[in-house]
């Protein structure tokens, strides 16, 4: 059996991998170069290299390369909504009264106009869809609902739940689940 990331046990419990989700093997430079770039994109190339234990011009290499690839899809900037006076979110559990390909497809582009939709993803179960949703107040929430979501006609019931606390509220992904060169951050 071929390495793919140089640990036996993990190449064989993951060798059904290679191929189908990363284009090439994820050495220890690379899972530490996503690892660093996950949780701080605005750190210099020379400051991941030095990181890493390479020069800049390798590790600007690898960068590009992941990027070509599509792991590195791009690199964003995490604001404080709180700060921002954003402080009201709620996830919402959303049937549609006939889940037909057309009225999926109008709900899915309607909600990539929608501001306040900050994740959308199709559920199994009773729903079609789970939105987190992100607004001023009960009041914006409220206006969301009627003059965007139920104004579509699509919807037949609406679930909403308000999040009192967020406990735990990330973008990094669990890199150690694919890369025994890279823990997992408690």
């Amino acid at each position: 059996m071929p390495q793919l990331w140089g640990n036996e046990k993990f190449n064989n419990r993951f060798s059904s991998l290679k191929g189908h989700i990363l284009s090439e093997a994820l050495d220890a430079v690379g899972a530490r170069i996503l690892d660093l770039i996950q949780n701080d994109a605005a750190l210099s190339v020379a400051e991941i290299a030095d990181r890493v234990g390479l020069s800049a011009s390798p590790c600007w290499r690898r960068i590009k390369k992941l990027e070509e690839d599509g792991i590195i899809q791009r690199r964003v900037t995490i604001l404080d909504r709180e700060k921002l006076g954003l402080t009201f979110e709620v996830y919402c559990t959303v049937k549609l009264s006939l889940p037909t390909k057309q009225n999926l497809d109008t709900f899915e582009q309607a909600v990539l106009r929608w501001a306040e939709v900050v994740q959308c993803a199709t559920v199994t179960g009773a729903a079609d869809y789970e939105l987190r949703v992100v607004t001023r107040d009960m009041h914006a929430f409220d206006d969301f609902l009627r003059d965007k979501v139920l104004s579509l006609g699509l919807v037949s019931n609406i679930e909403s739940k308000i999040v009192v606390r967020s406990v735990k509220n990330t973008t990094a992904v669990p890199l150690g689940l694919v890369s025994p060169y890279v823990g997992a951050r408690g």
